[in-house]
């Protein structure tokens, strides 16, 4: 094969890798990508300030309104460079097709590399210490979820309150761990919720009209540590957030929760060999990182299950793969 053909599928699969989605991955949905030029960016980390009702009301021959930028702080830093590579034997490739395995070898490196940015993500999210005073709560004994007399509507109205009173904006987004959802699912305070006798499932549609929250999506990705233990990327934890909905419109300059900053067209795909040349690989590259940069923005609700239930980690519904 020619080294124009050889170019040609590399920029064919470095199209197939920007377009790869897997539905068991939600951090986008909290951390949204903004793109960027350089690797050396500056993040700009929003308090309060950030979301203020400005008095924009002018008398006649008063002056304007004018806005003091300190709902922000800014610092420096560099993007992360992350790669991952398939190998391909030249016997393999004489038994296959050439394009088919080297797409199978783009959507392996591809997972990859999306699969630990749904782990750095959600690291993130479920960090307590990330979060100031009053938008945190553990929960324990008869607080936890799977107890039948505890309070979910009360919980998650009291963490929409404690956001609202720090940014005046409710959040508008939830992700939920697998472990959580198993259990809210089936709690009777929700399910007492329904109207309709014949259906007594609890749904994520029903969710959201309890919770009068826009956006919930259940954390459903799991990992091999190292070891070879399968775990759930998300925890028997709740997260919520308020996001904005700016779609291609975002940038760094806009108060959120979080964001992931990619450097502009950094996902490639290629292909280089070692050497006696008998082993090629198929390599993807990017250059990414997460930021929290509105701890006042989110609320973290950790250990909805307490100590007493355990996750069954070999429970079908993620996307495997060792981070």
């Amino acid at each position: 094969m020619g080294r124009l053909e050889e170019l040609r599928i590399n920029a064919y699969l470095s199209e197939v890798a920007r377009g790869y989605s897997n539905n068991a991955f939600v951090a986008q949905h909290l951390f949204p990508e903004i793109t960027s030029e350089k690797e050396k960016i500056d993040i700009f980390e929003f308090n309060k300030e950030a979301f203020n009702l400005y008095d924009t009301e002018r008398a006649i021959r008063a002056n304007s309104n004018v806005i003091s930028p300190q709902g922000f702080k800014k610092h420096t830093t560099t993007l992360a460079e992350h790669d991952l590579s398939y190998p391909i034997d030249y016997r393999e490739e004489q038994e296959a097709e050439k394009v088919k395995l080297q797409l199978h070898a783009t959507n392996v490196v591809t997972e990859g590399l999306k699969l630990k940015l749904e782990k750095q993500c959600a690291d993130l999210a479920q960090d307590a210490n990330k979060y100031p005073t009053g938008n945190k709560i553990l929960l324990s004994g008869t607080s936890c979820f799977t107890d039948e007399n505890s309070d979910p509507q009360g919980v998650i109205d009291d963490a929409k309150d404690a956001v609202s009173s720090k940014i005046a904006q409710d959040p508008n987004t939830m992700i939920i761990g697998q472990a959580a959802w198993k259990t809210l699912k089936k709690h009777p305070q929700l399910k007492g919720l329904i109207s309709d006798n014949l259906n007594k499932l609890v749904t994520i549609n029903l969710l959201k009209e309890i919770f009068e929250i826009e956006n919930i999506f259940i954390g459903k990705s799991i990992f091999a540590d190292k070891d070879g233990n399968f775990v759930r990327i998300w925890q028997d934890n709740i997260v919520l957030a308020y996001v904005p909905n700016l779609g291609n419109s975002r940038t760094e300059y806009d108060p959120s929760y979080g964001y992931t900053v990619r450097k502009k067209d950094a996902l490639q795909i290629d292909e280089y060999q070692k050497e006696g040349n008998k082993v090629k690989y198929i390599r993807a590259t990017d250059i990414y990182t997460p930021f929290l940069v509105g701890a006042e923005a989110g609320y973290l609700i950790s250990k909805v299950n307490g100590e007493t239930k355990k996750e069954d980690d070999s429970e079908q519904g993620g996307t495997d793969g060792t981070v």
